[in-house]
């Protein structure tokens, strides 16, 4: 993987200058949440080019109200100079993703793992629409512009970094409530643990907002490292797209 080291030939992104802004800090991060939740409810309430409109829209919002708070390029991610080294650490992590997943999708231990009843009957056209568009787009753009670019960005200006990814961490784990009200029916193995009852798919759901809180400091972390929004953004897209690769191949 990449190093972070600071005598690296690329250095990771630098503060941006601390101007001000007329938003605060925390009147941005509640307008933010507030274009976040109608986001969400017109994302996993609409269907087909819809979906991309709203990503796309909420995430030009979300980078205007950094602006207004006086942040800039670099407290997003998205600095000068940090594409290259973020593009480097994206295309390291999504190739140990794409091992990892086809050692779980051949070992019959895992297998089952891969299962999801929502892809059945998924053909080769609506996969690479997913893996090339709907996942980039319409999931990769939205939540890391969100999480680790805007919401990050803002916190970690006058509060520093760990309180930063713990906000940032915890809004990413409650944004997927909604995708996942359904899915200890979907997965045959979770439905297996927790069963098909109305306490099994809390328990889903429960499972779900914590895991990925986790993984968003895992994502966080990344963006610290390389100094770049490309580093979480190339996991991201790793996980769910060669997810949907997995569904369409096994039988």
């Amino acid at each position: 993987m990449p190093s972070g080291d600071p005598g690296d030939a690329e250095p990771r992104e630098a503060p941006g200058p601390r101007r001000r802004g007329p938003l605060g800090t925390w009147p941005a991060v509640g307008l933010t949440l507030a274009v976040l939740v109608a986001a969400n409810l017109a994302v996993h309430h609409g269907n087909g080019p819809s979906g991309l409109v709203t990503a796309v829209v909420a995430s030009v919002l979300l980078l205007g109200v950094l602006r207004g708070a006086g942040g800039t390029w670099a407290d997003a991610g998205l600095g000068p100079g940090t594409f290259g080294r973020g593009a480097r650490w994206a295309l390291v992590l999504i190739g140990l993703v794409a091992v990892v997943y086809l050692a779980g999708a051949l070992l019959p231990a895992t297998r089952t793992l891969f299962e999801d009843r929502r892809h059945d009957g998924m053909g080769a056209g609506e996969l690479a629409l997913r893996v090339l568009v709907l996942v980039p787009v319409g999931t990769v753009l939205l939540e890391e512009v969100a999480f680790r670019g805007v919401l990050h960005g803002l916190v970690c200006r006058t509060h520093g970094v760990l309180r930063a990814t713990a906000v940032s961490s915890l809004l990413f784990g409650l944004w997927h409530v909604l995708p996942s009200l359904h899915l200890a029916t979907a997965k045959p193995a979770l439905t297996a643990v927790v069963g098909d009852s109305a306490a099994g798919a809390a328990l889903a759901v429960g499972g779900a907002v914590l895991f990925t809180a986790a993984a968003g400091v895992l994502f966080c972390e990344l963006r610290r490292r390389s100094g770049s929004l490309l580093a979480p953004m190339g996991l991201h897209w790793a996980v769910n797209a060669f997810g949907y690769v997995a569904a369409f191949l096994l039988p």
